[in-house]
């Protein structure tokens, strides 16, 4: 991967991290990745205004992938209300990386270099570490964390897919796809009604306002990802993106005061030595 990609992904990885965190940091995890869902949607909505279609081959995928990331959302939520964000994240994201490279390579005939496989052992091991070490987990929050690691390996490999098939039109891509978080205010006002939704916006304003930001931090983030895939290997920007769980952990430490280990700053070297073995 060219350096100045490998650069924007690692941007893409601190920006998913700080969203991670926005979300976590919020009581009501379910509301506030609506309101997030909602300022995606709506800059999606405006995007495709002003951006020419992706070619007919790339929309079956536009559909999939919207729709699993509307899977992702919610598993993600039921994650984080079971883990604290330097267990549950690290979990999900570090199954992705190996998954992903799997995937790419029995969908997309990719193949990949001894050293970068190296480099995305590096990365998963570490991540995993972070997750498990000194900790107990819960079968049920494993399996929360597992499910939502699962939807973001399948929609990173039909993105990758599709963005190579969208004839160099990325940014639509993504704009079409991210129209489907309107699907997420739907679903939230079936389960708790319109009241649940719209009260909030006066009785708790900030953190209404939180998430908005959250969601602006996030489709961005993964707007540099869709571009990256157009040309990167789909299992190393996988692996670089997850890289994000060192910033995670430094979010975690120092604005949600959780406790980090000496073994788990090691794990975090291990994650970033994975990352370099990437950009070589």
């Amino acid at each position: 991967m060219l350096s100045y990609t490998g650069g924007f992904v690692l941007l893409a990885a601190l920006l998913h991290a700080s969203w991670n965190a926005m979300l976590h940091g919020n009581g009501d995890r379910f509301l506030s990745m609506t309101w997030m869902s909602i300022a995606i949607a709506a800059v999606s909505t405006v995007v495709i205004l002003f951006t020419p279609l992706p070619s007919d081959a790339a929309w079956p995928y536009i559909v999939a992938s919207g729709l699993v990331h509307i899977v992702y959302n919610v598993t993600l939520v039921r994650s984080y209300r079971r883990n604290d964000l330097a267990q549950a994240y690290p979990i999900a994201r570090g199954s992705s990386p190996l998954l992903v490279t799997l995937g790419a390579a029995l969908f997309a005939h990719e193949a990949i270099g001894p050293l970068h496989v190296l480099g995305i052992v590096m990365i998963s091991g570490g991540i995993v570490a972070i997750a498990l070490e000194g900790r107990h987990v819960s079968r049920k929050g494993l399996l929360a964390a597992l499910t939502t690691g699962v939807t973001i390996a399948v929609y990173t490999v039909i993105d990758g897919i599709g963005v190579r098939l969208s004839g160099g039109q990325a940014l639509a891509y993504t704009a079409w796809m991210f129209l489907f978080y309107w699907l997420m205010p739907v679903l939230f006002v079936v389960t708790r009604g319109l009241a649940a939704l719209w009260t909030p916006v006066t009785a708790a304003p900030m953190a209404i306002g939180s998430s908005l930001a959250g969601g602006l931090v996030s489709i961005a983030a993964y707007s540099i990802v869709i571009w990256a895939l157009q040309s990167g290997a789909m299992g190393t920007v996988s692996a670089l993106r997850e890289t994000s769980v060192v910033f995670a952990v430094l979010i975690g430490r120092g604005f949600l005061r959780e406790t980090v280990s000496g073994k788990r700053w090691l794990a975090c070297v291990i994650v970033a030595g994975g990352a370099v073995c990437l950009g070589l």
